[in-house]
């Protein structure tokens, strides 16, 4: 059964590849009805994720890109024009009809278009506008146009990830766009509320970059207190706790080609039982500070124990020791193998209508009453031209017809 937590929502959607599209994703889950608006005729202008991989066997082209499937569940999917008279006034005519009205362009796009805020409060009084792009909208920056990895970069996280005396590593994909996504479900929400109480609606400015730098608190606060940058001499590496100060605390090899098991000790009674376990008689790493002190040979000894056993069965020895551990999973282990995603429900399986029975990314929590569902695919190109056009907008057959020959549909 679909959620009905979110019924009766309409929102007009006209953003796309991860940061805007994770963020209406939800809210379909929850049951709004998100009408996804892509270009029709211009390559590259519809979503960029369209048409990339991954790809089910055998499948290629624009509506086979399994991230955009995994973007857009239980979205319709309608083709518009809007570089023309008339897909502008089809653009107006669903603005007039919609509870939110959701973008992820560079900050000129719309009011390039003429559906400026301004604009859309004339077209439907207390609408509420999201616009999510790397700057916002106002500043220096604010024509620059980001991607997940650059605003990681610009706001200052690519620079605090990395190996001890070795260049920032970063984040291998773009963790920017889905944290920016949740925080826009969180915006709107907020706005939805204000809206019932007080009948207003309003303009949400959203910065990725501001949202990523607003994680770095407690080192922007270290810095601006005691002088101390987050990366600097004797620093320890990523994988190694700070506050408080942990020793062994990483990630060590186990048995197998490019297996990891991670390995933590919070007090010295753990160390003294990991030791028994490692066979490791050292008296000297009895205390934190003193393991601390030798923290690279003291992981030697931990790798050299656990790059001989399964990392499976390094986890079940040493959690029944009370002793922190986890394997370090791989996607087809997280996904297939580990008990507790099936459930939790973390990846249903929606019906696409290429694609046939694939897997997505559920959502991480459960309302009792009202929880989230996922059984539909991702919209093809224009797949839901005439559900929307017809049945919302009142068009006859004839007049889609047109549109699609005239390239505005």
């Amino acid at each position: 059964m679909n959620s009905t937590a979110l019924a009766g929502l309409r929102i007009c959607d006209l953003s796309g590849q991860l940061a805007g599209a994770g963020a209406t994703r939800t809210l379909a889950a929850f049951g709004a009805e998100v009408i996804r608006i892509e270009d029709p005729v211009r390559k590259g202008k519809w979503d960029l994720l369209r048409g990339v991989p991954p790809f089910r066997e055998g499948q290629r082209g624009i509506d086979a890109g399994g991230a955009f499937n995994n973007h857009n569940v239980g979205k319709q999917g309608i083709t518009l024009n809007t570089h023309t008279e008339r897909g502008k006034e089809l653009l107006a005519e669903l603005v007039s009809i919609s509870d939110v009205v959701t973008e992820n362009f560079s900050a000129e796009v719309m009011e390039s278009w003429g559906f400026g805020y301004e604009r859309l409060c004339e077209l439907r009084p207390g609408v509420i506008y999201v616009s999510n792009c790397g700057f916002g909208h106002t500043g220096p920056y604010r024509q620059f146009r980001t991607w997940g990895p650059i605003v990681q970069a610009v706001c200052g996280l690519t620079w605090s990830v990395g190996q001890a005396d070795q260049p920032s590593a970063g984040f291998g994909f773009s963790y920017m766009d889905h944290h920016g996504a949740n925080l826009m479900v969180f915006a709107i929400l907020a706005a939805l509320h204000h809206r019932r109480r007080t009948g207003e609606g309003q303009w949400i400015d959203m910065s990725t970059v501001e949202s990523g730098a607003a994680m770095l608190g407690p080192m922007v606060l270290d810095f601006t207190v005691n002088g101390r940058p987050a990366r600097r001499p004797g620093m320890p590496a990523s994988n190694r706790g700070h506050h408080p100060l942990m020793a062994p605390h990483g990630i060590h090899p186990a048995l197998g080609d490019d297996e990891w098991v991670a390995v933590v000790c919070r007090t010295d009674a753990e160390w003294a039982t990991l030791a028994s376990i490692l066979g490791v008689d050292e008296p000297a790493w009895a205390t934190v500070d003193a393991r601390l002190a030798a923290h690279d040979a003291l992981d030697e000894r931990v790798s050299a124990w656990t790059r001989r056993h399964d990392k499976f069965e390094v986890q079940a020895r040493l959690l029944a020791a009370g002793i922190p551990a986890a394997a370090v999973q791989s996607p087809q282990e997280r996904t297939d193998c580990d008990s507790s995603t099936a459930r939790w429900g973390l990846f249903p399986e929606v019906t696409h209508s290429l694609m046939g029975a694939v897997r997505v990314d559920g959502i991480p929590l459960h309302l009792s009453a009202t929880d989230w569902s996922m059984s539909t695919g991702a919209p093809m190109l224009g797949q839901h031209n005439h559900q929307v056009l017809a049945g919302l907008l009142g068009l006859d057959d004839d007049e889609i017809a047109r549109l699609e020959a005239d390239g505005v549909i």
